[in-house]
């Protein structure tokens, strides 16, 4: 339209760009094997629940035992903390109903691919039964194109299809599922016409991408695009749009601050926004300026109030939706571990990530809750449920970190100390 949106010439924020090199391959989250080694004994880590926190098993490394492994960049001076959410959800979900009979071991890993693919191999010649991991997209990609001699579950989609192997199983926090399902919801509802609004930010392109494409295959009309802008100007072209009645609806592929301002001009539209639109409060009293906007979400968020969801104990991270997010995966990885480890052919879970259902192409889809902003309640819930259980008073499951995987020939580079902490970085 010629009336649109400017392009927004303030710059990208850091946030962005984080987001943008992680998503996207350009920024190297490595450690050096020696840093690792060092990080596993020495490096606090960040707070836990007690009861999901188990001592390090003074099992001499490299002894071969039967374990689940675990691949995650607890050592990463940029994702630990998403490695450890991750491990914390994995460990509580395993103590429910019983604690495990299986050693939990977890294996630091990056996004290297050789101490990926090294690791992988440590793991699987020293007894594991299971691997969970890794998070970060090259690990995954890696392990994912080398010899999977056990039952797998990578936590992140590798670029394209996932390799043809028997034992290799994928799930992921894509914010593409969020958008596909907006749009698959909106065209239930009758909407047949679409405005975009979309920011700089990578991640919030690809979801704006994403349902654009699956609306349209679904036979609605992309009415048209707006880059975010706030100028007088660009604010009245945008009102001047919606009251041409091109679009019936609007999808905001936006923060919480650019939705809230914005949101008044798209009225009377119908709205539709990715989880990043909220700030994980879903109360009347919490979203005033973002009232009648759509998400979706993961049960864990949407839904803590479900029996589903209240089973579990709630993790330490309560405030930072990316690793509350990345704690939930983790109890969704035990559960579908099990049915792994158990070797069912069909896998249908009501998950804490959403409805979990195994495609013919070994992948995980997720169907997410729903909430209309501003509502009393949401709009999904999830299917039947199993009956709330208390986790047995067992002591913990032992949790093993072996040494590194010895270094190639040609050693990574060290992990850069990061100049800045991300305050929204998502690893997949």
């Amino acid at each position: 339209m010629g009336g649109g949106f400017h392009r927004w010439r303030a710059g990208l924020c850091v946030i962005s760009v984080w987001r943008a090199a992680l998503l996207y391959g350009a920024l190297a989250a490595v450690t050096s094997l020696a840093a690792n080694a060092l990080a596993q004994t020495a490096a606090p880590s960040s707070p836990a629940l007690p009861a999901t926190k188990p001592p390090v098993s003074p099992t001499p490394l490299g002894v071969d035992a039967p374990h689940i492994a675990l691949l995650l960049p607890v050592d990463s001076s940029t994702f630990r903390r998403h490695g450890e959410a991750l491990r914390d959800g994995f460990l509580a979900a395993s103590k429910i109903p019983d604690p495990p009979t299986l050693l939990i071991r977890v294996y630091p890993v990056g996004e290297d691919a050789k101490q990926a693919v090294a690791a992988y191999k440590q793991a699987a010649d020293t007894g594991a039964r299971l691997v969970i991991g890794p998070l970060l997209r090259a690990a995954a990609a890696a392990v994912a194109a080398g010899d999977i001699s056990v039952p797998t579950l990578l936590l992140n989609a590798p670029d394209g299809a996932l390799p043809n192997k028997p034992d290799l199983y994928a799930i992921s926090l894509q914010i593409e599922t969020e958008a596909q399902q907006a749009a698959q919801q909106a065209f239930q509802e009758g909407r047949r016409s679409a405005y975009t609004i979309v920011s700089e930010s990578q991640l919030l392109r690809r979801a704006n991408r994403a349902f654009i494409e699956e609306f349209v295959r679904l036979g609605g009309k992309h009415a048209g695009e707006f880059l975010f802008n706030t100028s007088p100007a660009e604010m009245t072209r945008l009102r001047q749009a919606v009251e041409t009645r091109a679009a019936d609806m609007a999808y905001l592929s936006l923060t919480t601050a650019q939705a809230r301002s914005v949101r008044t001009a798209l009225e009377p539209l119908a709205l539709f926004a990715p989880s990043q639109a909220y700030g994980g409060d879903i109360s009347p009293a919490a979203v005033v300026d973002l009232a009648g906007i759509r998400v979706f979400d993961m049960p864990w968020l949407l839904q803590r109030d479900h029996p589903a969801v209240m089973i579990y104990p709630r993790s330490a991270a309560a405030g930072d939706l990316d690793l509350e997010r990345l704690y939930a995966l983790g109890i969704d990885a035990w559960r579908i571990g099990q049915a792994l480890l158990a070797r069912h052919a069909e896998i249908v879970l009501d998950g804490v990530t959403g409805k979990l259902t195994l495609g013919r192409d070994r992948q995980f889809a997720r169907e997410l809750a729903s909430a209309r902003l501003g509502a009393t309640l949401p709009d999904a819930p999830v299917g039947p449920v199993p009956a709330p259980v208390t986790p047995a008073p067992d002591k913990p499951p032992a949790i093993v970190k072996p040494a590194p995987p010895k270094p190639a020939a040609d050693k990574p580079a060290a992990d850069k100390p990061a100049t800045r902490k991300p305050t929204a970085t998502r690893p997949y």
